[in-house]
Order: structure tokens, then sequence, then C-alpha cells
């Protein structure tokens, strides 16, 4: 088996906000500036039922992410909407259906190095208000966790993708037929992997 970096893969989904906003060719671009490649793509107005399958491949999400939320909320001298994280979550992931059933979401698969790592980097952290220049939230969204908060709604942040290299294969399966994935070479991954940039010069 060929355990390469460039083959490692990651799933992203550009949000209904991102595609209303008319960011696509953006997120794309600065996937494909890094030397990424896509090898998937399609439009899609997922379910409920989809989004919350989407959200629970990994048993531990739910009580994770209530965790977190809570601490969330204690950090900043807030009262958490409950004390059982379980429930938390459950208020989260209604509030992720109705943002990702709204309209046409963008599902992609890119390939390459450190492919998840390197995605997560450019994308910027959850909050797009604590997220740095530079990165796709960091320089698109103004929202936050105390307006979203405020509003009883997820926070708009443009694009999801997966956390790890081994999230990113399940997330894959549930959103791609192997089938709708491509293997195909790019000219520029000579450059990009090869040893040698031999054929350069003349």
């Amino acid at each position: 088996m060929n355990t390469h970096p460039k083959h490692e893969r990651t799933l992203i989904i550009v949000k209904p906000d991102g595609i209303q906003r008319g960011l696509i060719g953006e997120i794309i671009n600065r996937y494909e500036r890094v030397g990424l490649k896509l090898t998937a793509l399609k439009m899609m107005i997922p379910t409920a039922e989809m989004v919350e399958k989407h959200y629970t491949l990994d048993p531990e999400w739910r009580m994770k992410t209530g965790l977190k939320s809570i601490k969330g909320y204690t950090d900043k001298g807030l009262k958490p909407p409950h004390a059982d994280p379980l429930k938390v979550t459950e208020i989260v992931l209604e509030k992720l259906k109705e943002y990702l059933t709204s309209g046409p979401v963008i599902a992609m698969v890119w390939q390459g190095a450190h492919a998840a790592e390197i995605v997560r980097k450019l994308i910027g952290g959850t909050e797009p208000r604590s997220s740095d220049v530079g990165t796709i939230r960091g320089d698109f969204v103004l929202d936050s966790y105390a307006m979203s908060d405020s509003d009883g709604r997820a926070v708009r942040n443009l694009v999801h993708a997966s956390g790890s290299a081994k999230e990113a294969e399940d997330e894959i399966a549930h959103w791609f037929k192997k089938e709708e994935i491509f293997d195909y070479k790019l000219l520029v991954e000579q450059i990009i992997y090869e040893k040698d940039l031999d054929g350069i010069l003349e």
C-alpha cells in the first residue's frame, strides 16, 4: 500500500453562506494555490438526516462537543444553556441542521500532502472573529459566538473541513460514492513531489 503523504485526502464543504456570498472561487483558489488537487466536487441541498449523520460519525462527538461548549460558556463567565453536555449538543446539532439545510452546499475532496492539516490552517479557527488575518474565515467573515448565541443560530463560518486524515476518510465515504472520486495526475505534482526536477531544462 502506498502511504506517501501526497495521497492524503480531506473533505471540504462550502456552506450555504459561502455560496450566497459568491466566495466559491476564492475558496477553491486558496486550496489550488497551495498545491492541493481537487478530486471530487458536487452541489446539493443536504437533508437534516445527512447533516446529523455527518456530525455523529464519531461516536464521541456529542459528548466532546457538549463539554467544549460548556467550557466555552464558563470561560467567558456565561451560564451554559444546560449542565448536561448531551443536552447542549442537542441544541448545537439542531442549529447546525437548520444552517446546512438552508440552501445548496458544495462538497469537495482535496488531495495532497498533509491535506487535512493544511486545509484547516488555510480556513482558520471555527469562530471567524478570532481567526487570523490571511485565513478564509479571518478574511471574509465577521461573525462570532456572541452574535450567533444572541441570535439563537449556528455561527456562519463559510466552510467545513475535516479535523484529521482519519475523520476525513469517514466523512468522504459519507458524502461521496467511490466512483464520484477521480484519480488523475496534475502536471504540477512533478514540481511539488518528485525528488528530482528533471525535464525543466531542454
